[in-house]
């Protein structure tokens, strides 16, 4: 039974031919050109500036039952896409690799082409960060703060799975499992909290040091990736890489910002119930 359910999996996620069969091509797919991430994350910033300062203030905020059912539709549709890719990055990482190495540093000079299961994966990851910039659009409508870290991220992971997928990046699929997988753990978490349940602080702050720890684990597989590029033939992808690296930096010392004065804040709030 589940022998059968996994080969069925399988066949979903990895053998499709749409799967199989994809091609990451510069002007025929979708999103695959410069000017397609560059107009996106501009048009972000726009409508957040637009939205924010001119159109939102003049608009009363939306009834709390539809807020809450808009919330826990998007977030219901982000647990779900989170899934599936860290699955079908995982088991199609595991079909393709020829090697343990593999998925930290792929084959250079034009040996590694962008097509397959797993750059299928990295394409519906690209497409998913556009539809996530809904996140930002149900912040507005609560009249909630937006905070310089939730902006930066969006508007800028938009460019860094761009370049995943043209620069045809060593690390990628690690990358890739690992954050679908924080994720489905966040997505759950807001999802929960948008029908209604409601948790300690605690789970709020954990589910920020989970972020962390991500960032963390990057720079150790980068260890790994580094010490193959040097002492072998060398890794695809190392431009991308240097984007993706000082981009984690700054997404980590934002997310440490944020950590120690969230935690510093419900710390004295706790101190003065007492």
């Amino acid at each position: 039974m589940a022998a059968s359910l996994l080969s069925q999996v399988r066949w979903l996620l990895v053998e499709h031919p749409a799967v199989a069969s994809f091609r990451w091509q510069p002007g025929r797919t979708v999103g695959a050109t410069a000017s397609f991430a560059a107009a996106v994350i501009c048009g972000y910033l726009a409508a957040v500036l637009v939205l924010r300062r001119l159109v939102l203030p003049r608009l009363p905020p939306l009834p709390p039952p539809a807020l809450r059912a808009a919330s826990a539709a998007h977030n219901a549709v982000l647990l779900a896409l989170s899934a599936a890719m860290a699955a079908g990055c995982a088991l199609s990482t595991a079909a393709a690799a020829p090697r343990w190495a593999w998925p930290f540093c792929f084959p250079p000079r034009g040996a590694t082409e962008a097509s397959g299961p797993v750059f299928f994966w990295a394409h519906v990851f690209y497409l998913s960060k556009v539809y996530e910039l809904g996140d930002t659009l149900l912040i507005l409508l609560a009249h909630r703060p937006l905070t310089l870290l939730h902006v930066y991220h969006h508007a800028v992971v938009v460019a860094m799975c761009y370049l995943w997928l043209a620069t045809r990046q060593s690390l990628m699929p690690i990358a890739l499992v690992t954050n679908a997988g924080v994720h489905v753990v966040m997505y759950s978490y807001y999802l929960s909290c948008s029908v209604g349940l409601r948790w300690p602080n605690r789970w709020k702050r954990a589910v920020t040091e989970l972020q962390i720890v991500q960032f963390l684990f990057s720079f150790a597989a980068s260890v790994v990736m580094l010490w193959l590029h040097f002492t072998a033939d060398g890794c695809e992808g190392m431009a991308g890489w240097v984007f993706n690296a000082v981009f984690n930096a700054s997404l980590l010392a934002l997310f440490l910002n944020f950590h120690g004065a969230a935690y510093k804040a419900a710390k004295a709030n706790k101190g003065k119930a007492e």
